[in-house]
C-alpha cells in the first residue's frame, strides 16, 4: 500500500496543480511571447476602459494543447527532484538528500535561459553561480519565506528523506520550515494512511514562536470549528491570506492552508477543490493540499478523468520534463 500511497501524493500533488487558475497562465509559456503581450495588452484595455470581462490565457492561431487542463510547475519541480534524488541513489557513495548532491543539482541548472522558476529558486541559482553556497544562497535571497522548498518536499517525503539540505539551497526561515512540515506530512500520510497523525507529525515541526507555526495552528482550529474544508474558507481567508503582499506562495500561508484543508476534509480529495477556490495561494497551496490527500488515500482515490489529465508533464518550467509521466517516474523510482 505505501507504493500506492506515494503515487497518490504526487499525482494528488500534480491535479491540485492543474486546478488551480495559475497553471493555465504557465502553461502558457509554451506559446509564442507575442501571444503573453497581446494578453496583458487586453488586460490594460479592460483596466483603461472600465470592462469587468477580463481575458484569460488563449491560443490564437498556435497549438491548443499547452492550455489543456493539465500540471504546471510545482509537479515538474516534484519531479524533477525525484529524478535528481534517484540519479545521486545511484552515484556511489553519494547521499541523495546531502548537500553536496543537492548543490550539485541545482548548479546543474544555473544559467539554463529556459528554466523556469519561483523567485526563491531562481535567485538560489543566481547566488550558486556567484559562488555562494547554502546556506547563503537560501538566506541572501528575497523570497526567502517562499514554499518552493515546501513544494520539492513532497519527494522527500515519497522518499523518506530529510529535505532540509535540498530546503537550504533556495530557502530560510519559514521557507524550510514549510518544507520539513511537509515531508514530515507526507511520509507520516503514507505510513498510516491518516490525516491526522499526518498534520500531527507537520505541527511536531513547527515551532509556535515562528509565523508558519502560529499560523498552522490557528488554520487548524478555523477549519476546526467551520467542520467542512468549503465552509472553513472564508476564516482561512480573514485569518491567513496576506492582501498586501503581491505573492502568494509564503509557505507560512500555504503550508497551514493545505494541512487545514486535508484535517477537516477527512483526508478525501474534496480539499483540493476547495483548496482552488483561495484564489490568492492557488498558484501553490491546492498542489500541497492534493499531496496530502493523496498520501492518505493513494492513487486510487484520484477520480480517473483527472489521473488522465495531471500524470503528463507539459514542460512549462522545466523543459526537459516534457512529455514525461509522473506515474512512470514514481513507479521507476519505487
Amino acid at each position: 500500500m505505501s507504493g500506492e500511497r506515494a503515487a497518490g501524493a504526487v499525482l494528488g500533488l500534480a491535479v491540485g496543480d492543474a486546478a488551480g487558475w495559475p497553471a493555465a497562465r504557465h502553461r502558457s509559456l509554451a506559446h509564442a511571447p507575442w501571444s503573453r503581450r497581446l494578453y496583458r495588452e487586453l488586460e490594460t484595455f479592460a483596466e483603461e476602459h472600465r470592462v469587468t470581462t477580463l481575458p484569460v490565457p488563449f491560443a490564437l492561431n498556435q497549438p491548443t494543447a499547452p492550455l489543456a487542463l493539465g500540471p504546471s510547475d510545482d509537479a515538474e519541480w516534484v519531479a524533477w527532484t525525484l529524478l535528481t534524488l534517484d540519479a545521486a541513489a545511484k552515484d556511489a557513495g553519494a547521499d541523495p538528500a546531502g548537500g553536496r548532491a543537492r548543490v550539485a543539482a541545482f548548479r546543474a541548472l544555473a544559467g539554463r535561459e529556459e528554466v523556469r522558476a519561483r523567485i526563491s529558486v531562481a535567485t538560489a541559482l543566481d547566488n550558486l553561480a556567484r559562488g555562494l553556497e547554502p546556506p547563503a544562497s537560501g538566506h541572501d535571497n528575497p523570497h526567502f519565506f517562499d514554499d518552493a522548498a515546501a513544494v520539492r518536499a513532497v519527494a522527500f517525503g515519497v522518499r523518506g528523506l530529510d529535505p532540509a539540505a535540498d530546503a537550504a539551497v533556495t530557502n530560510s526561515g519559514d521557507g524550510v520550515l514549510g518544507a520539513l512540515a511537509m515531508a514530515a506530512a507526507v511520509r507520516e500520510a503514507i505510513a498510516s494512511g491518516d490525516v491526522r497523525r499526518a498534520v500531527r507529525a507537520a505541527l511536531d515541526v513547527l515551532p509556535e514562536d515562528t509565523a508558519i507555526g502560529l499560523n498552522a495552528r490557528r488554520a487548524l482550529k478555523a477549519a476546526r470549528a467551520a467542520g467542512d474544508a468549503f465552509a472553513a474558507l472564508p476564516a482561512l481567508d480573514a485569518e491567513l491570506i496576506d492582501h498586501v503582499y503581491s505573492y502568494g506562495v509564503a509557505a507560512s500561508v500555504t503550508v497551514p492552508i493545505a494541512l487545514a484543508l486535508a484535517e477537516v476534509s477527512g483526508g478525501t480529495v474534496a480539499a483540493i477543490p476547495a483548496a482552488a477556490c483561495l484564489a490568492a495561494t492557488a498558484d501553490s497551496a491546492p498542489a500541497l493540499t492534493g499531496a496530502l490527500v493523496g498520501a492518505c488515500g493513494g492513487a486510487s482515490v484520484i477520480p480517473e478523468q483527472w489521473a488522465a489529465a495531471a500524470r503528463r508533464l507539459s514542460g512549462c518550467c522545466l523543459p526537459d520534463l516534457g512529455g514525461r509521466d509522473l506515474l512512470d517516474i514514481v513507479e521507476g523510482i519505487a
